[in-house]
């Protein structure tokens, strides 16, 4: 009897049972996003500023959380002559890519429980840009507090179209392709 009881108490831990979950809050000023976006005669990076943000864990699983992004922050980061990096920026911020007037955040919110396997999670969730809500997977991997994902963002799909051949022909080297990249690091108190 005392066996089974020892091994009911094992399997419970293994499945997460007894183990309380926890939420802890994303530190923003620990927090960095970087944003790569790349055209057929070159590419432009820059970063934007996590608001807010929590992070849901149940046992060895990341279990929730919502994360909010500061679309008003967006910076270029590789054009060093003010006048091109100001342009840039201005140009993102309207309404040919982000809106960010109308639409001062985005949103990530995870949907479906990611078990680690050591120190990587497969995380799925619903990501929010100018309105529109697709969902989006992406491996996440932990390091002590500190969370890091690499995300591919296809612009189309949020009715971002400026200079996309999905929506115009004809654009020759004006080309901006679709997908951009976030390399996302959250800090976590």
């Amino acid at each position: 009897m005392k066996t089974v009881k020892v091994l009911l108490a094992v399997v419970a831990l293994t499945l997460g049972y007894g183990v309380q979950a926890q939420t802890l809050k994303v530190d923003a000023s620990k927090s960095e996003i970087t944003w790569l976006g790349k055209k057929v005669t070159g590419e432009h990076s820059g970063t934007i500023d996590v608001k807010s943000g929590e992070l849901k864990l149940d046992g060895s699983a990341i279990a929730g959380g919502e994360f909010v992004v500061d679309m008003t922050s967006i910076k270029n980061t590789d054009l060093t002559d003010a006048e091109w990096n100001g342009k840039l920026v201005g140009h993102l911020k309207s309404d040919d890519f982000f809106a960010v007037e109308k639409y001062p955040e985005a949103k990530l919110v995870i949907t479906k429980k990611a078990p680690f396997s050591g120190d990587k999670a497969t995380v799925t969730g619903d990501l929010t840009i100018k309105g529109t809500t697709h969902p989006v997977t992406f491996d996440v991997t932990k390091d002590g507090k500190v969370y890091t994902a690499e995300i591919t963002v296809d612009r189309s799909k949020y009715d971002i179209r400026y200079g996309s051949k999905s929506f115009f022909d004809n654009l020759g080297d004006k080309v901006i392709y679709d997908d951009f990249y976030l390399t996302v690091k959250l800090a976590v108190e």
